[in-house]
């Protein structure tokens, strides 16, 4: 795209709402081209949810999957809650009341799930490294179908999935559904808890980690946009990844109702079309459309161990481990960032 846009053309500025993967892309993206924007996110740090699960394990892990967003962005990151879109003055509005104007406005808000995996709460950094060490786990897992991982995958990745998690000595409770979810304690130690399944069987443990799915995050957008939404509360996008009916307004990553796994991956693949489309209705060129690709996929289990499949090809542990299962691309989030890791 180039380094010669500058920030004052036009008076073009762009708010990013949330700071995942895809928000910390645009923004790293917009900064290198020095066109002037907002990053909003109400943590104060951005999170490498990747390696969340091996930030609850590993002592000391937990540090390196947060990068403070000040440090990198400056005074183009706001910490706050969005609780408005105004689409008629064009400005987000914050939970402290604060609004920032938009010329262009990419949303990037994620999605929502149950810590360790996710982290939708206000911490501060250190209070949610904290978090993460207070945890460790011997693991039993529940799941109510025979084969693990996503569907799309081919058998052959999910039958060794199965089987690393049996080398490694975690038990599995298949084709079997937690039949008390509704008494239980999420993500909180207890010195006795029993969880029950559909089947008969009881599992004595010390905590309960829910895995079943994540769920658009639609809290800041949600009002502005009601009769754009999809089902599941993502905004319906065009080919160019521009929200129906707002050639101004983008939205990338879970968010977006793109017909794809929910992926880190293609957050950061969506972000490069929108930082790309804003640049060419600058200049005046054509827009970038974005197509899905085939599915990209590599499952971390553990640091010497995984499985994974490239456009349809399986990929064995020996690449997994090369390429993911190290440090789970914790160091390029920090890359991104353009800081060093502890």
């Amino acid at each position: 795209m180039g380094s010669q846009v500058s920030m004052e053309v036009r008076g073009v500025h762009v708010v990013i709402v949330g700071g995942g993967f895809g928000g910390i892309t645009a923004a790293s993206q917009l900064q290198a081209l020095n066109i002037s924007f907002t990053l909003v996110d109400m943590k104060d740090s951005f999170h490498h949810n990747v390696a969340a699960l091996r930030a609850s394990v590993e002592t000391g892990f937990a540090k390196k999957t947060f990068i403070p967003y000040a440090k990198s962005f400056k005074n183009s990151f706001r910490q706050g809650v969005v609780v408005e879109i105004d689409l008629k003055n064009q400005a987000v509005v914050l939970e402290d009341g604060e609004t920032l104007p938009f010329s262009h406005l990419i949303l990037a808000t994620g999605s929502t799930g149950f810590f360790p995996g996710k982290l939708n709460q206000v911490f501060s950094q250190q209070e949610a490294i904290q978090a993460y060490e207070n945890m460790v786990k011997q693991v039993t897992l529940i799941h109510s179908q025979m084969a693990l991982a996503d569907k799309e995958l081919l058998p052959c990745v999910r039958q060794e999935a199965k089987e690393i998690l049996l080398q490694k000595g975690v038990q599995l409770l298949l084709s079997e559904r937690v039949s008390n979810m509704a008494e239980l304690p999420f993500n909180e130690y207890r010195e006795c808890i029993v969880v029950q399944t559909d089947k008969g069987t009881e599992v004595a443990t010390n905590l309960v980690i829910v895995c079943n799915g994540i769920k658009i995050n639609s809290f800041a957008y949600h009002r502005a946009f009601d009769s754009g939404l999809a089902s599941n509360g993502a905004l319906r996008v065009n080919e160019y990844l521009q929200v129906e009916g707002y050639s101004h307004i983008y939205a990338i990553g879970d968010c977006a109702d793109v017909k794809e796994p929910k992926m880190a991956y293609h957050a950061g693949l969506h972000a490069n079309i929108a930082v790309a489309n804003i640049i060419n209705s600058m200049k005046q060129k054509p827009f970038k459309a974005y197509k899905p690709g085939a599915l990209t996929f590599l499952l971390a289990m553990g640091r010497n161990d995984g499985v994974g499949q490239i456009s349809g090809f399986y990929v064995g542990r020996f690449m997994v481990r090369l390429a993911k299962s190290r440090d789970l691309f914790v160091s390029t989030s920090w890359k991104t960032m353009r800081q060093s890791p502890p």
